[in-house]
């Protein structure tokens, strides 16, 4: 919503033209809960005026009916909107209101306060330059505060406004308040936020919103509205090097192909040098094409279609930038981690990233730590629950282009998104490339793979059966390698148990664990396919991201899921080891089948149905498929 002004019955054009050159501050309200974020930014659009008629009206009548404050005007109704947070007084999703002053445009993000939606406060403050951070003056700083203001740092964000809110229940006790503003300051110095202006304020009464109280005759500093309208925004996307992420390749007819997306930082001019990342590429600049028009130039923030003088191979997802200030281009990455989801992260476990408009198969192959949000100490962690935040190396399947976050927000930051559900689980900032040891280099081995198989007569490749505790695997797969040994081929069977003896004995069974268990024995199996051996493993190995894992360590046509198919029923009516029993009495945690879930495989080499097939005859079975379609041995 736009201010009131004059010049709308006088000269409404340049009242238009004064407001498309108003500069743009985009802000978040954040903190604990019942610190008054929502009803700081009622107030503030009714103090300025920015509330029409009918808006006022409901708003009066929505405070008799459903307000917190006795019948007077309840502000926070003006942004939750939401009946879940009219009924519990809370804010639950980020909200967002537009509105502008004579100097100044404004977008605001109201963020919820409780712990559980701090996932919600990092989506507000992805593309914030401002965070007011309130702090209700009875309560003083507290977890949520501190959590809330080590984000806002992560996130970038440099110009804090710390609202004291409430001091009328304190009766604007300076003392008070300079109390939480110096608690305050000793934390924001370690985070890393050394621009803070303090406010003393009353959000519902209105005191140092628009105008200085005369409550607070000692605080000499801005009113809220006041710093709003003036503090200074560094915008270096238009400085920064140009960046142009390829959101799509525009190809209307034979004679035009352009690549089309946001430019997300620099300036690029008809004529420039370009290069293709992470291809590394390079072409010239021959059109620069708009909604309006051609061009010669053109800035961050503004939708453009780039042509180039030569025909080179660019797909969604690559970034266009200036070959004299190239972005970087890895595969591995140390990153900060904000987990976003109910279920804790597993390090090992596959994840899609999501980079700009560039997605890759993604791994967390460590964590080097996770920050206790109290005292900001490093702490050694293996997995991230919800809202917990931590630092580890990240693996993709393929190079990328990429700047770190702290220079490039649009081309540092992603999120990591479930690949069964497609549900976004963690947000994270590239803060570096992590460069391989260049003393460690894969040395070349004159005796290859193919000679060692060829002197066993056999194609090396792994067998893996997967399926529930009890389905009969290890029966199976040792009738099956009796078999092959028997015929004169060269094997080795890696079971689940026998390894957890020795390799693995370190290992419990949480999902942490177990994506560890089966990762090692996929190494170890890989190594053994070197040798020329066909590799039997038998483990239940639950998750189809880690069975795709080990399939992705080998080459193609060398890993052959066997599914042994035991609807769980009767895999517990055999129990040969009573360990279904002891689930049950809860003796046993995360049990496959139990309290933890097994994904069937989708598209197995090999499903045995052992409700109709004996083990004998299963192990028959697989064998003629090695020898047929499987094409892995040449002799029986």
């Amino acid at each position: 919503m736009a201010h009131v002004s004059d010049l709308i019955g006088t000269d409404i054009a340049q009242y238009l033209k004064s407001h498309e050159h108003k500069g743009l501050l985009r802000f978040i309200t954040c903190g604990s809960v019942d610190d008054g974020k929502s009803t700081l930014i009622g107030r503030l659009l009714y103090d300025a005026k920015m509330i029409f008629e009918d808006q006022l009206a409901a708003l009066e009548s929505d405070s008799r009916k459903v307000g917190t404050q006795g019948g007077e005007i309840d502000f926070a109704l003006l942004v939750d909107g939401l009946a879940a947070e009219r009924e519990q007084g809370i804010t639950i999703d980020v909200a967002y209101r537009f509105f502008s002053t004579d100097k100044r445009k404004f977008i605001v993000a109201d963020t919820p306060g409780h712990e559980q939606y701090t996932r919600n406060m990092v989506t507000g403050a992805s593309t914030a330059d401002l965070a007011v951070i309130l702090i209700d003056a009875r309560k003083g700083v507290l977890t949520q505060t501190r959590r809330h203001s080590y984000l806002v740092s992560l996130l970038g964000i440099r110009n804090v406004v710390l609202a004291i809110n409430k001091m009328d229940l304190v009766g604007f006790s300076r003392n008070t308040f300079e109390a939480i503003v110096e608690d305050y300051r000793t934390f924001a110095a370690r985070s890393g936020l050394h621009s803070v202006v303090p406010i003393p304020m009353s959000a519902l009464r209105g005191d140092n919103m628009t105008d200085l109280s005369p409550n607070t005759p000692w605080y000499d500093g801005p009113t809220l509205m006041g710093h709003l309208e003036t503090v200074p925004v560094d915008d270096h996307s238009q400085s920064a090097p140009f960046r142009l992420p390829v959101q799509w390749v525009n190809r209307p007819n034979p004679d035009f192909r352009g690549f089309s997306g946001q430019i997300a930082s620099g300036t690029v001019r008809r004529g420039d040098r370009l290069g293709v990342f992470p291809s590394g590429k390079e072409s010239r600049v021959a059109r620069i094409v708009t909604a309006e028009g051609d061009q010669d130039i053109a800035v961050a923030g503004e939708s453009i279609t780039v042509v180039l003088e030569d025909e080179i191979d660019i797909s969604r997802g690559d970034i266009l930038a200036r070959t004299d200030a190239p972005p970087g281009v890895a595969d591995r990455f140390e990153v900060t981690l904000v987990w976003m989801a109910e279920e804790p992260l597993v390090p090992g476990r596959g994840y899609w990233l999501k980079v700009g408009p560039r997605v890759a198969a993604a791994t967390l192959t460590d964590l080097t730590y996770k920050v206790n949000i109290n005292t900001l100490d490093h702490l050694p962690a293996q997995t991230l629950g919800l809202n917990e935040i931590g630092v580890g190396g990240l693996s993709l399947d393929r190079p990328v282009a990429f700047d770190p976050y702290l220079k490039n927000r649009d081309t540092g930051g992603f999120v990591l998104i479930d690949r069964m559900t497609n549900v976004t689980v963690g947000a994270g900032m590239i803060r570096a490339a992590l460069r391989r040891s260049e003393n460690v280099h894969w040395q070349t081995i004159e005796v290859t793979k193919a000679a060692r198989a060829a002197i066993k007569n056999q194609k090396p490749c792994i067998l893996w059966f997967t399926g529930l505790s009890g389905a009969g695997k290890s029966t199976i797969a040792n009738l099956v390698e009796k078999r092959l040994h028997a015929a004169g081929h060269h094997t080795f069977l890696l079971d689940g148990d026998n390894v957890r003896h020795g390799l693995n004995r370190d290992l419990g069974f949480a999902d942490v664990d177990r994506v560890e268990n089966i990762r090692r024995v996929a190494e170890v199996a890989k190594l053994m396919v070197e040798a020329g051996l066909i590799v039997i493993v038998s483990f239940i190995s639950p998750f189809r991201a880690e069975r795709r894992m080990a399939r992705n360590l080998v080459g193609p046509g060398e890993f052959l899921e066997v599914f042994i198919d035991t609807p769980l029923a009767v895999a517990e009516s055999r129990d040969p080891k009573g360990l279904y029993q002891k689930a049950r009495r809860g003796e046993i945690k995360h049990f496959t089948g139990i309290d933890s879930p097994y994904e069937r495989p989708e598209h197995p080499e090999v499903a045995i149905d052992t409700t109709r097939t004996s083990a004998t005859d299963a192990a028959d079975e697989i064998v003629h498929f090695l020898a047929g379609d499987g094409g892995v041995i040449w002799t029986i």
